[in-house]
């Protein structure tokens, strides 16, 4: 990933998924928090900043898709 992918990760998208209501998903992420063993903790949140990534860009590549369908 480039430095502006892990800046923008650090700065605006894990920020966001921390300020997020978890609902139904509360109870999972608090025992993955709270059982994972300490030396992985590294290597989850890792993996989750990969996935946020992942979504983000797909996310920029379906709006960019889905522009055309929206003019009249």
């Amino acid at each position: 990933m480039s430095d502006f992918m892990k800046w923008l990760y650090a700065h605006y998208i894990k920020p966001q998924i921390d300020a997020a209501p978890q609902g139904e998903y509360a109870e999972a992420l608090s025992v993955v928090e709270n059982e994972i063993i300490p030396h992985m903790k590294a290597d989850y949140e890792k993996a989750a900043e990969f996935a946020a990534l992942h979504a983000f860009h797909l996310g920029l590549r379906t709006g960019k898709g889905l522009a055309d369908s929206f003019t009249a």
